[in-house]
């Protein structure tokens, strides 16, 4: 029985003609980013940028979150967010710090939101996050990330060879900087969500170029006189099928997320789409074309000798992914 086909098998592409341009592309986009950071900055949310939290029950029945967040826009009170937790009854109320005024302004607001919703709601609990409490907690969320990603740069680089990891290395940096640039540049509520998205891109972009590389490394065995730059053509054309179906399964649960998820994870979900697509950029047209640059060699031949293996080994090479991917679908 043949399985459904969604994604082209056997193909040829020649990726790493397209290295030349690649590389100028993202180091403009790279250099974009950075300025996007330094020039605008991210827009904090409550839990980086301080403002004040409020716990509250409905009196009776189930909360209604829909009313919650239309009564307290009409307050004028800046950005608001509203989400239910615990039980059906319990809203989550956040609203950041007031421009003018002071403590004395963020009392006031506080006092103005509980006699909007204070006949329906009792408020169990008020906590106000103020800027030196946000400014730490910026400071951990950045030693998280930072340390995470050392740490998983750290297994790549005892597990491939040294060019191999700096080519993940520097592949995974350009995301991380692409996705800080994109974040600066659509203006996504940047909150604890968002370092769960880096983290999670993180992941996913070392988890797709892990993929890459470990192909190109089983290639490097078997056909030993093969051109390096042919060599990963032929590596990225094997496991682009499996390529396209993840990033196409992620992007489809993603956008549910995105339709249906509601305001609390809705910046996690359009950074996440985002950032497949840069992962996947660059674990084809970074990481991949990095080896070449860094010096890595396949050939062991003499190079007469290695002109004249050259097109056997690559058809071998290609009849054998041919092969594979029929028993796949067996």
């Amino acid at each position: 029985m043949k399985l459904l086909r969604l994604a082209p098998e056997n193909t040829k592409f020649g990726f790493m003609r397209f290295r030349r341009m690649s590389y100028p592309f993202s180091a403009t986009m790279s250099i974009v980013s950075v300025v996007l950071f330094l020039s605008l900055g991210v827009n904090f949310g409550i839990d980086f940028a301080g403002g004040t939290l409020m716990e509250l029950r409905a009196k009776s029945g189930h909360a209604d979150i829909a009313y919650v967040r239309a009564t307290v826009s009409k307050l004028n009170i800046g950005d608001v967010e509203v989400q239910g937790f615990g039980t059906p009854s319990d809203v989550l109320l956040r609203f950041g710090v007031q421009k003018k005024g002071g403590a004395t302004a963020q009392e006031s607001t506080v006092s103005r939101v509980k006699k909007s919703l204070g006949s329906k709601y009792e408020f169990r609990r008020v906590d106000v996050v103020g800027p030196r409490v946000s400014s730490e907690l910026v400071q951990s969320g950045t030693l998280g990330v930072v340390l995470a990603i050392v740490a998983v740069l750290a297994y790549l680089w005892f597990r491939f060879e040294w060019q191999f990891a700096i080519g993940a290395i520097i592949a995974t940096m350009h995301d991380l900087l692409l996705t800080v640039g994109f974040f600066s540049l659509t203006r996504l509520e940047f909150n604890t969500t968002s370092i769960a998205a880096i983290l999670t891109i993180v992941g996913y972009s070392l988890n797709e170029t892990v993929v890459v590389l470990d192909r190109i490394r089983e290639m490097m065995r078997k056909y030993r006189r093969m051109p390096t730059d042919e060599l990963i053509d032929i590596s990225i054309n094997a496991v682009l099928p499996r390529t396209i179906m993840t990033a196409t399964t992620v992007f489809l649960a993603l956008l549910a997320l995105v339709t249906f998820g509601g305001e609390v994870i809705r910046s996690f979900s359009i950074a996440m789409i985002w950032g497949i697509f840069v992962a996947t950029y660059s674990s084809v047209f970074i990481c991949s074309p990095m080896l070449i640059y860094l010096g890595l060699r396949n050939e062991s031949a003499d190079p007469p000798q290695r002109a004249a293996a050259t097109k056997p080994a690559k058809r071998k090479a290609e009849a054998d992914v041919t092969e594979t991917a029929a028993r796949s679908r067996a």
